[in-house]
């Protein structure tokens, strides 16, 4: 319950309509008032609409939370468990991006920077990061691609199923539901998206977060701003070149598409918002259209995006070690299931790193 402050303006929100209440006569008393004395009144408004806003987001996130879970019975990998994974708070959720087409892929992460079985356990445990390998469902619903996926979680038990038809002109629909069922089902900090052809050193991508963990809206990642493709044919075309004004215009800033990473305010911005944000042809462009008009910390951190050897190499001999590495001309690592065991051992942080890494202390139970 808010108590009633009679004589300072305050906005409501609810239900989309907006009713201010004040009281006439000691605004007039007000205005004879020195500056400071407006401006201190002003400061103590705009901090209780503030906190309006943040208890109205985080009722609707709830309620909302509270019907998707009722209505989606499938949306959790465990249902079962889903009371135990909302109590308890976590630091970061990755989900790695992955495809029907792409078990070599998958296994050749497992077999890097993704810890298995207890490992993985005891990271979910000890540090609070949960790591999912992320995919929907085929056109054909139980058919022998989603069999497949089926048979490979009973083996590994570490795959996100998403509410969400698999489809490369899908990775918009797919990002947002990823983020909508991942803040649902753990309380976390922030909220990553990872290719399954990207080399990831968890511990410097967990520090690096965690320098921004005090920001309640930050969008981390390497921010850039490519051209609106708008001939039809050619990869990354964008059928809506014309919203980015004149033809060989350049799309806003925005982090590239192998990794970046989202607060939790955020990712309950998708969550609320997902059935009006619009969908562009790409995905990252996509995410970035959603933020550009709220009051959002982008972050540039060119760590996120790494080169191969020699790049990431030369770096960390240089104590600057990666939090992710890939290369540019191939938007991942380059026959990936060949070569990522090669840039793990060339450019992998100490193994003991992820078990001693300062973002731990940022780990809490929720009360």
């Amino acid at each position: 319950m808010m108590p009633d402050a009679k004589g300072i303006p305050w906005t409501s929100r609810t239900g989309g309509k907006q009713f201010v209440d004040y009281d006439p006569n000691i605004v007039l008393k007000n205005e004879g008032n020195n500056s400071g004395d407006i401006s201190g009144s002003q400061h103590s408004i705009l901090t209780m609409d503030k906190a309006i806003s943040d208890l109205e987001i985080k009722l609707m996130a709830s309620r909302a939370e509270r019907e998707t879970i009722q209505k989606d019975p499938m949306m959790s990998e465990g249902v079962k468990n889903i009371e135990s994974t909302l109590k308890r708070k976590y630091f970061m959720v990755i989900g790695i991006n992955t495809a029907f087409s792409s078990h070599k892929r998958r296994d050749s992460v497992r077999a890097t920077w993704m810890p298995q079985a207890e490992k993985r356990k005891k990271l979910e445990e000890e540090t609070g990061i949960i790591i999912r390998f992320v995919i929907g469902h085929s056109s054909t619903s139980g058919g022998i691609l989603d069999k497949a996926i089926e048979a490979e979680e009973k083996v590994h038990g570490d795959f996100l199923r998403l509410q969400h038809v698999e489809g490369y002109l899908e990775l918009s629909a797919k990002t947002k539901t990823y983020f909508a069922t991942a803040v649902s089902l753990w309380d976390a900090e922030f909220y990553v998206k990872v290719d399954d052809d990207i080399h990831v050193n968890l511990a410097t991508l967990g520090v690096t977060l965690a320098r921004h963990s005090k920001k309640p809206r930050v969008y981390i990642g390497c921010m850039k701003s490519g051209p609106v493709l708008a001939r039809k044919g050619v990869k990354y075309h964008e059928p809506e070149y014309w919203k980015f004004g004149e033809v060989g215009n350049k799309y806003f800033r925005h982090a590239t598409g192998q990794l970046y990473a989202i607060s939790k305010d955020l990712a309950t911005y998708i969550f609320i918002n997902q059935n009006v944000l619009h969908k562009y042809a790409n995905e990252d462009v996509s995410l970035g259209a959603w933020f550009i008009g709220l009051d959002v910390d982008h972050v540039d951190d060119r760590r996120l995006c790494c080169g191969t050897p020699p790049d990431c190499e030369w770096k960390a001999q240089a104590g600057n070690i990666c939090a992710a590495s890939f290369d540019w001309r191939c938007s991942g690592i380059c026959r990936s299931v060949e070569r990522i065991m090669e840039v793990h051992e060339r450019c992998g942080e100490d193994k003991n790193a992820l078990w001693s890494a300062n973002f731990v202390q940022t780990i809490r139970t929720s009360s």
